[in-house]
């Protein structure tokens, strides 16, 4: 993905999160056991939904596609930081850091506008129940989904485009456990201003658009469930976004710490901590908290448990 004759660095450097080798050893069990949750996790949920009928519904249907994307991209990031921690050398191709930048951007994004998605679907739900069916159809879910991809993959192309115009020629040290742009950038040797501002928009309208759209679709769905009369309906109106709504809060605060500030605010310890959250352990508390939190989703674990176990005394 990246040009040679762009750089005169062969390949670049991860340091990762720290010097020290009891500090790295402790890490990389810890991330090994968070990779495997997601990837359980994430992957069960995936195929609870596929098997269970009652759970082919719109709001599960994005939800499936929540936990693919929480895969993927910590599938991009977790497995080489878990291997650089025990590694004598931590190298990563010019080609392959780009690579994992534009995979990384792409997914992100992707979450962005599907968690506004699922923000839309929550509001039809409370606020127009009625006629739910018909506004959430097959072919609407469908097409918010392929939206979704498509801006994930436009900006994360034209932020890779951007990036790959630079020139590195002097360090090729990232200061980082992955190839972010914020890190690359302060490694090349040319103008990075134009660059910047570039990177600054897609992430900022892109975070904005989606904030302002879940903010509107929840103030909307607040005002809904005041106007309920009895207390139980309105517990039971809220607790059909809670788990969404801690979701949104988890990720968008992550993100908008990390991405909606000055590049001269960058600050190494604070922005690793911030990146190991939303890269690492988010992915891994999703489907915890959809999970946990939704009885509909426990009753479809023991139906499916159920009918597996009914199959096997039938053969």
């Amino acid at each position: 993905m990246g040009k040679k004759n762009n750089t005169n660095v062969p390949d670049f450097i991860l340091v990762g999160l720290t010097d020290s080798e009891a500090v790295r050893l402790v890490l990389f069990h810890l991330f090994l056991l968070i990779y495997l949750v997601t990837v359980l996790g994430n992957a069960g949920m995936i195929l609870i939904i596929r098997l269970d009928l009652q759970l082919h519904t719109p709001m599960y249907f994005f939800l499936s596609h929540l936990s693919f994307l929480d895969l993927s991209y910590s599938s991009v990031i977790t497995p080489k930081t878990i291997e650089n921690l025990i590694a004598s050398t931590k190298h990563i191709s010019f080609g392959g850091c780009f690579a994992q930048m534009y995979f990384f951007i792409f997914f992100g994004v992707t979450e962005c506008f599907l968690l506004t998605a699922m923000a839309y679907d929550r509001y039809v739900a409370i606020c127009k129940p009625l006629q739910y069916p018909v506004i959430m159809s097959t072919s609407l879910c469908s097409f918010l989904i392929t939206v979704c991809y498509m801006l994930g993959f436009t900006d994360s192309f034209i932020t890779v485009l951007c990036m790959n115009t630079l020139y590195f020629c002097d360090s090729n040290v990232v200061h980082h456990f992955f190839c972010d742009t914020t890190p690359i950038l302060a490694l090349s040797c040319t103008d990075t201003r134009d660059v910047e501002t570039m990177i600054f928009i897609l992430a900022g309208s892109t975070l904005v658009a989606s904030v302002i759209t879940i903010s509107a679709s929840y103030a909307s769905i607040l005002s809904t469930i005041l106007k309920i009369n009895s207390t139980s309906g309105k517990q039971k109106a809220f607790s059909t976004c809670a788990s969404h709504l801690l979701g949104v809060t988890i990720f968008f605060g992550t993100m908008i710490f990390t991405y909606l500030k000055p590049s001269k605010s960058y600050s190494l310890g604070k922005d690793q901590v911030a990146s190991v959250f939303y890269t690492i352990v988010i992915p891994m508390l999703n489907p915890l908290i959809y999970s946990l939190r939704n009885k509909e989703v426990k009753r479809a674990v023991l139906r499916v448990l159920q009918k597996t176990e009914s199959t096997g005394q039938l053969r």
